[in-house]
């Protein structure tokens, strides 16, 4: 800060702060009208006036925006009615979420290029705040503090920093630039600079190592808050290895890496391998194996023999750090080793490691019923190009035993089907089909399983392939429902329709749709065996709405009209109109009892239950007292002279054939009697037939 009453004008200097290894450094040069600052001080300007207008009367530098006058706060201005006015353009690096903070006392303007973010603008006699957090895009950025004092003592602060919260800094620090790498060959070690990053809030930098074809490890290979590093852990090999620079800040953000830049070591070690392995085998393609260096070679090849002591042959040249062996014998052992060149034709080899390829096991990719075109189920799998090209396709039919609830195996059999070749894609895989016209519909309650296995030129037969569920069923609705009549009672709505026709009919489904309502949607409403064609609803309150019933035949391979053609419309469906016998009494709100009501096991009974709510104190309720309403009086009735003590009642008295309406409220221990809950229940006669 440069306190600005301190300064006369005949050794007016200026303070520049200069940034030098991160810390700020100060520096003096005379003030005039043509002050320039170093960024990151302020250029600092004093108007006699708070429209910041004409030439100002002093300006200077200031390290920050902390100031405090009781008067003038520079010689030619009023101790009244003043502006002062900081400005900086820096370098923000990368940008990012920042967090301006202003106080003081009158008026106060923060602006970032020129767009207002701060506006504290009032006379005032008490010292004022804000923070506000602003993101600032990378690059240069111009930040002005615009001040002015009316009246009283003036006092002004801002400052701006980076907010670096790993959750809400997600902004990544520019790449390092000036990057260099030289290399001794005497010593084998490699000095890496770069220039100093401009990130504010700049943590470090990381330094990666990779070797030649290998990618760039997620661990550095060192952290540094300097601008160089030199590497001594480099093999001499004569491997070449790229290093890459990246800046991180304090929320853990990580800059792009710079370009690679190359060390080729010098070559004074054979080449090695270690930690070779078999890591498992693929039946449609290859057998894999991995294996580690520590040294930058110029190709491995992978040999292969049948016996551990030879002779080898190549298999794969030109490796990285893994192969492939597509033609390793099915059902034989096969003997690995790689071999290792380097840059100065330096041959190493690894040990010797053994793997038994099993039998090809196909990859079953498909099965899909075809009834359009006479039957059947189409079945497809892949194979490597290299394992037998006989194949045996099973099949088993399972069926539900309702004894034990489980699925038992009922047949099972080798389907008698004749594959054919239909695509080599890309020489990696041979795809093999089949149609098995020998399955028939299978009924509701039963599915077929398939699986595929090889058989070699020694009659071996390959584990199984994954399987395939298959339900094979006819596609054939029945045909639509006929005769259906929807009658409203007081009880319900009495749905009546034909028989269908259908052989294998399972099951007729209902459903409801109330035209209040928008779109498709059909509620579930129940369902019947065949042969019975008559459906009663009693489960929706009469309360006058109109409604449209759908009846759906269903058969034993769960085809439908409804299901098939994925419109309701085209099943039978009729319009009925509710009979409205809801009670005109209304039941008040906050009720206590939550109840509900159903048709009890005997004829003309209806089974109420009920809880007291949660929120209140069941010690206080004394009993409870039933009513049903009645519609000749217009009210709700008590059904028994003494409270009801236990938590249910069964309505002996009710009308069979209607609709009846309950209200249940609690007794308190201070004579009281808390709101009603509601519930209804439907009671249908008994049919004789």
């Amino acid at each position: 800060m440069n306190p600005a009453r301190r300064t006369t004008t005949a050794a007016a200097t200026a303070v520049v702060l200069a940034t030098a290894g991160g810390l700020l450094t100060m520096a003096t040069v005379p003030a005039s009208a043509a002050t320039t600052c170093t960024s990151p001080v302020f250029k600092r300007q004093f108007y006699a006036n708070t429209k910041f207008s004409g030439t100002p009367k002093k300006t200077d530098c200031d390290s920050a925006v902390d100031e405090s006058w009781s008067g003038a706060p520079v010689t030619g201005l009023p101790k009244d009615n003043f502006g002062v006015r900081w400005s900086v353009t820096r370098d923000f690096g990368s940008g990012g979420p920042f967090s301006f903070n202003a106080s003081g006392l009158d008026g106060i303007r923060v602006h970032l290029d020129g767009v207002r973010k701060i506006d504290l603008w009032k006379d005032v006699s008490k010292t004022v705040s804000k923070s506000v957090n602003v993101t600032i895009p990378s690059g240069k950025h111009t930040l002005r503090v615009d001040y002015v004092n009316w009246t009283g003592s003036a006092k002004v602060k801002f400052t701006y920093a980076p907010r670096t919260a790993a959750t809400v800094d997600k902004v990544k620090p520019l790449v390092p630039t000036g990057t260099s790498v030289s290399y001794d060959q005497a010593t084998g070690k490699a000095k890496l600079t770069w220039v100093k990053n401009k990130e504010m809030d700049l943590a470090g930098y990381r330094i990666y190592r990779r070797g030649n074809g290998d990618s760039f490890p997620r661990q550095p290979l060192a952290t540094t808050t300097s601008t160089s590093y030199t590497d001594t852990s480099l093999p001499k090999s004569g491997a070449t290895f790229y290093y890459e620079f990246r800046a991180y800040d304090k929320a853990g953000n990580e800059s792009t890496g710079t370009a690679d830049q190359r060390v080729i070591t010098v070559d004074r070690l054979a080449p090695t391998v270690r930690d070779l392995k078999v890591f498992g085998e693929d039946s449609l393609t290859w057998v894999t194996l991995g294996w580690m260096s520590d040294e930058g070679l110029l190709k491995y090849e992978l040999l292969r023999s049948s016996s551990p002591d030879g002779p080898f042959t190549v298999v794969q040249s030109n490796l990285g750090n893994s192969a492939t062996d597509e033609t390793a014998p099915y059902g034989e052992t096969s003997y690995y080793k790689v071999a290792a060149t380097d840059l100065a034709g330096n041959t190493g080899y690894s040990s010797v490691v053994s793997f038994t390829r099993p039998l090809a096991v196909p990859y079953f990719n498909r099965s899909q019923n075809r009834p359009e075109d006479g039957g059947g189920v189409d079945l497809s799998w892949d194979v490597s190009p290299y394992a037998p090209t006989e194949f045996r396709v099973h099949r088993e039919e399972h069926r539900f035993n309702e004894a034990t609830g489980t699925f038992d195996v009922v047949d099972s059999r080798v389907v008698p089907c004749a594959p054919t070749l239909t695509d080599t894609a890309y020489g990696t895989r041979h795809t093999y089909a089949c149609t098995d016209t020998t399955v028939t519909p299978s009924p509701s309650d039963s599915y077929y399983v398939y699986w595929v296995t090889t058989v070699d030129a020694l009659g071996r037969e390959s584990g199984p392939s994954a399987t395939h569920l298959r339900s094979y069923r006819d596609s054939t609705a029945p045909p639509a429902v006929t005769g259906l009549t929807a009658t409203a009672t007081e009880y319900g709505t009495v749905l009546d329709w034909e028989d269908s026709p259908a052989a294998d009919l399972a099951q007729y489904t209902v459903f409801r749709k109330s035209t209040k309502e928008d779109g498709t949607e059909l509620t579930w409403v129940g369902r019947t065996e065949p042969g019975t064609t008559r459906f009663v609803d009693t489960e929706n309150l009469q309360d006058g709405e109109t409604l449209t019933y759908f009846v759906d035949a269903v058969d034993t391979s769960n085809n439908s009209i409804h299901t098939l053609a994925g419109d309701p419309y085209r099943t039978a469906h009729t319009t009925v109109t509710e009979h409205d016998l809801r009670p005109t009494a209304e039941t008040p709100s906050g009720r206590l009892v939550s109840a509900e009501a159903k048709a009890g096991p005997a004829a003309g009974t209806v089974q109420l239950d009920w809880n007291p709510s949660p929120a209140y104190d069941p010690t206080d309720i004394t009993g409870y007292r039933v009513y049903r309403w009645n519609r000749a009086t217009a009210a709700y009735e008590p059904l028994t002279a003494d409270p009801v003590t236990g938590l249910s009642y069964t309505d002996t008295t009710a009308t069979v054939g209607t609709t009846h309406f309950y209200w249940v409220t609690a007794l308190h221990a201070d004579g009281t009697e808390s709101a009603p809950g509601d519930a209804w229940a439907a009671l249908a006669p008994q049919r004789s037939d």
